[in-house]
């Protein structure tokens, strides 16, 4: 099977890779496997040192890796630099802090000394999503390389640029040269790497329904998995909510990435005392963004990653409209290219598509509720549970409404966003294990007690 890149924007062929056979995949994780067997007696400071120089590398070469995202996949330059900063901050942040993170940890027992250490595992496998092709990987990578594991990447089929271009950075920052390798393969060929004896632990990031498959999988095979998978993010908007900030973070929060992000906010639950000036604000905002192409700086909206992936968005919608939702805004595809339009999706209501499935793209659903009470049973009338927000004068009372949506993260007049220092991760269909802060450092380590009489 070949491996394409393709412009998303364009529909050209950029390069075409080989997939590789079974073999060299197997010889490869052994390759990962020994250098893992040396690199987990590392000291942290070692692995501090070298986990900087990858950031370092990460800012030089930060505008090559944007236009390169922007190609592969679409994402407008400005926001596939900044996709690399943070790539770079994720590794200062586990350079810094994972040694602490990873301290024994004394325990009182009825031994003489008892302590629980943290140590490394071995391989682990990670399987990543094309809409973040640089960030996924890293805020996998720094943590497990810093505690002392080593990494083999499973990216999407269509960012195999991308995945090869992470290698480079951990080689090029002086990293042992098989702790981190890209598999060039695709789909067909995970389970066969999942069985591999060397493999500890498997990372996924993706839909619910390839999470499944995979974590199936790794059940079978008695072995670790976290899975970050679907959303479909409330963001709640209170009648004494501040209209214009709301109005405005929320079209930045539905539409960052053209719309492809998991902790998208994606369902807007506006109560009825304010819905028709929010949506008159919201609308605006959608209206002034720009379309374009993503290696222009001032473009906003890129293509969608893939054309099948836009005519499928444009299916969910056009559903959606046949069972009564009401085109505020957009809702019909630009043209050449994977380009799909801002778009609003108004009167939604239960049994739509709109209300149920998540739509992976530039898309704001509006929900209108009569009041808190209405708004808190929406917001959780939902299989997925990534994140949430909700907006409102009162941050009390938004956090008393906040720990009571069911979600991996909520926050309260604030954009969901990751961030290295706080936990990562959902509920329900939206996966389990959490990544990023102490938690996500953890998830591939042996959790080890130590009794001494």
């Amino acid at each position: 099977m070949a491996i394409e890149s393709l412009n998303p924007a364009t529909g050209e062929l950029i390069k075409t890779y080989a997939e590789w056979s079974d073999e060299e995949v197997a010889q490869t994780i052994g390759a990962v496997h020994e250098a893992y067997l040396d690199w987990r007696t590392t000291t942290f400071a070692h692995r501090k040192e070298l986990m900087l120089q990858a950031a370092a590398v990460l800012r030089k070469r930060k505008e090559e890796f944007a236009l390169l995202m922007a190609r592969e996949m679409g994402k407008p330059v400005t926001e596939g630099a900044g996709e690399v900063e943070k790539c770079a901050l994720v590794c200062e942040y586990y350079a810094e802090n994972a040694a602490q993170m990873l301290a024994d940890e004394p325990l009182e027992s009825d031994a003489g000394k008892s302590y629980v250490a943290y140590r490394p595992q071995g391989v682990v496998l990670a399987v990543m999503p094309w809409n973040f092709p640089f960030w996924q990987v890293f805020r996998f990578a720094a943590p497990s390389l810093m505690a002392g594991n080593a990494g083999v990447l499973k990216h999407a089929s269509n960012v195999p640029a991308c995945a090869l271009a992470i290698e480079e950075v951990f080689v090029e920052a002086g990293f042992p040269a098989n702790i981190f390798r890209t598999l060039m393969i695709g789909s067909s060929k995970v389970d066969k790497v999942i069985e591999n004896p060397l493999i500890i632990g498997i990372t996924l990031t993706g839909s619910e329904i390839a999470g499944s498959k995979v974590a199936q999988k790794a059940g079978e095979m008695l072995k670790k998995s976290v899975m970050e998978l679907g959303g479909s993010d409330p963001f709640v908007v209170l009648e004494d909510a501040d209209l214009d900030e709301a109005a405005a973070i929320g079209v930045k929060a539905r539409c960052l990435n053209s719309g492809q992000s998991c902790i998208a906010a994606k369902r807007f639950i506006v109560v009825d005392a304010v819905y028709a000036a929010f949506l008159e604000k919201f609308k605006a905002g959608m209206k002034a963004l720009k379309v374009g192409d993503p290696t222009e700086a001032e473009t906003q909206i890129g293509p969608q990653a893939r054309e099948d992936l836009m005519h499928e968005l444009h299916e969910q919608v056009q559903a959606s409209v046949k069972c009564g939702a009401q085109v505020e805004l957009g809702g019909e595809p630009c043209g050449t290219g994977a380009f799909y339009p801002p778009t609003i999706l108004a009167a939604v209501d239960k049994g739509m598509p709109a209300y149920s499935e998540e739509f992976f793209g530039p898309v704001a659903i509006f929900i209108r509720v009569k009041d808190e009470a209405e708004a808190l049973y929406v917001a959780n009338d939902t299989p997925f549970g990534l994140g949430g927000s909700v907006w409102t004068a009162d941050s009390a009372k938004g956090e008393t409404f906040a720990g009571q949506i069911r979600a991996g993260a909520v926050f309260v007049n604030g954009m969901v966003k990751s961030d290295p220092r706080l936990p990562f991760g959902g509920v329900g269909i939206s996966g389990f294990g959490r990544e990023l802060s102490h938690y996500g450092i953890k998830e591939f380590v042996n959790i080890q007690t130590v009794w001494v009489k």
